[in-house]
């Protein structure tokens, strides 16, 4: 088993330990969804993925594929994931929210697959739907109050 498939279970059974652990929350009585539902959500959709991982790596040492050899490339976009989410921290309590996410998700996006021509305009697409849509569902849903900036005061 290669290291996806080891990572994989070492996912899947941490999110088990988890959704295990969550049962013990206290359930509200006049509310239908507790305090447990989003954490059991979210290991729920970890175990899923992680047993996706270990299947789909028992798949490709079935069929004899050779496994990938790192490549320095890989590791410069993982030290520049880490650095532009560093800046992201940093820019949060500045910009607020929603213009560091915007430029978050747009930086990181550009980053991992620098766009041609056009695919500019995909790339603000996407950071503006995935900032006004995790606004929406936090901050109005679910009655989160999100970062304000101090330069931009929203």
């Amino acid at each position: 088993m290669s290291r996806d498939g080891i990572a994989g279970l070492i996912a899947l059974a941490g999110s088990l330990v988890l959704w295990v652990a969550s049962r013990g929350l206290p359930q509200p009585a006049l509310v239908p969804i507790g305090p447990a539902y989003y954490p059991r959500l979210l290991f729920g959709v970890v175990a899923v993925l992680s047993v996706a991982l270990v299947i789909s790596d028992v798949v490709s040492r079935r069929r004899g594929a050779p496994p990938a050899a790192p490549s320095t490339a890989r590791y410069r976009l993982v030290i520049l994931t880490f650095a532009i989410f560093g800046l992201y921290v940093v820019l949060l309590p500045v910009l607020g929210f929603r213009l560091a996410t915007l430029l978050f998700v747009g930086g990181l996006q550009a980053t991992l697959e620098p766009p041609r021509g056009r695919g500019w305009w995909l790339v603000l697409a996407v950071a503006v739907g995935t900032t006004m849509l995790t606004y929406y569902v936090f901050e109005r849903y679910l009655a989160v109050l999100l970062p304000r900036g101090r330069l931009t005061g929203f």
